[in-house]
């Protein structure tokens, strides 16, 4: 039995007819005759011939493929947000080429280079927590692949993203500890090089200063998000002599290791000391002592939006008068109350 791709000019030869007129035949062209065009996708049925679907793509100038880059897959976070650009990618009939940065900015530029090399339609971005350097993401746009930025957003002018509204979403945590009357809140931001550690951390000022809170930035100490930096931090509040009553932490998964160091320290965990969070993640309703609260920051939507943003700028209906519109959209949080409450 042949093992051999059929292809376009095997069937026409077969036929006795053109190459381009096969080609024609199956894509149902009015030039070709109802027996001619019948024969033609008898016989490619009966070969099991299937278009060259890269020789199309390359003809054609697009792949039908995203590209989609984010720190890593191990939150739930990140995994919703990949099921909800799946899911509108799928309904356009766009596949995902998939990476993971592991939250390193050299192995993210090798991700962009690759999808390059991949041709993808466009791409989709949450950066590596340490990404300074914005070059690779220029010369997509100097490229034509467009470009839409999720959850983590760099310090770019002209781009296009979605996220959550980090300020509002501090103000409505500090508002929940302040009513249970704590004045000495505490918090565990993520790396500086992370713009929402800078909207965190305005968020953290502005509520307290609405609230008439005194503002100790000794009180806020960072964490580069590994379990080692959040235990780290953990230890700097504990060393306080001044010590917060309450702490707001970058995610959930910081307020886990943070918990987790707290009760090996004989802390009582939302007693001695509470806890408030951000993300919201499933794994708080596992945990035998979540935080009291958790800022939800509704990943599936920010990748669905992020995704019907990037479709709509590959058909071109992106432009105004004055140019290109960029879309910049904050979605607005929610504060999550969890058991127990004090």
């Amino acid at each position: 039995m042949s093992t051999q791709v059929p292809t376009l000019k095997e069937i026409a030869k077969r036929l006795n007819i053109s190459v381009s007129a096969v080609s024609r035949a199956l894509h149902n062209h009015p030039s070709i005759g109802l027996r001619t065009s019948a024969r033609v996708h008898q016989l490619a049925a009966e070969l099991n011939y299937e278009p060259n679907q890269v020789a199309l793509s390359f003809k054609r100038s697009k792949t039908s493929m995203i590209g989609v880059i984010l720190p890593n897959l191990n939150q739930d976070f990140f995994a919703a947000i990949v099921s909800a650009i799946e899911d509108v990618a799928y309904r356009k009939n766009y596949t995902l080429l998939l990476g993971q940065s592991r939250d390193e900015e050299d192995r993210e530029k090798r991700l962009v280079e690759s999808m390059k090399s991949h041709r993808v339609d466009g791409v989709l971005v949450s950066i590596a927590k340490n990404t300074a350097d914005y070059a690779h993401f220029d010369l997509l746009k100097k490229m034509n692949i467009p470009v839409v930025f999720f959850d983590r957003i760099p310090r770019m002018p002209d781009i296009h993203y979605i996220a959550s509204e980090l300020e509002s979403g501090m103000e409505a945590a500090i508002r929940f500890l302040a009513k249970k009357k704590h004045r000495n809140i505490g918090m565990i931001n993520g790396p500086d090089s992370l713009l929402a550690s800078k909207e965190r951390l305005e968020g953290y000022m502005h509520a307290l200063q609405k609230l008439r809170i005194k503002i100790d930035l000794g009180s806020v100490v960072s964490s580069n998000l590994s379990k080692e930096g959040n235990q780290q931090a953990m230890q700097q509040i504990l060393d306080m002599k001044r010590r917060p009553t309450a702490i707001i932490t970058f995610n959930d998964y910081v307020a886990m290791d943070a918990i987790k160091y707290a009760k090996k320290a004989g802390i009582k965990i939302n007693e001695d000391i509470c806890f408030v969070s951000f993300a919201n993640e499933p794994i708080c309703n596992y945990m035998d002592n979540p935080p009291m609260a958790s800022v939800e920051q509704f990943p599936y939507k920010q990748g669905e939006k992020a995704t019907e943003i990037l479709l709509q700028l590959l058909e071109g209906d992106n432009k105004t008068d004055s140019g290109t519109a960029f879309h910049k959209i904050l979605l607005p949080p929610q504060l999550i109350i969890h058991e127990p409450q004090l």
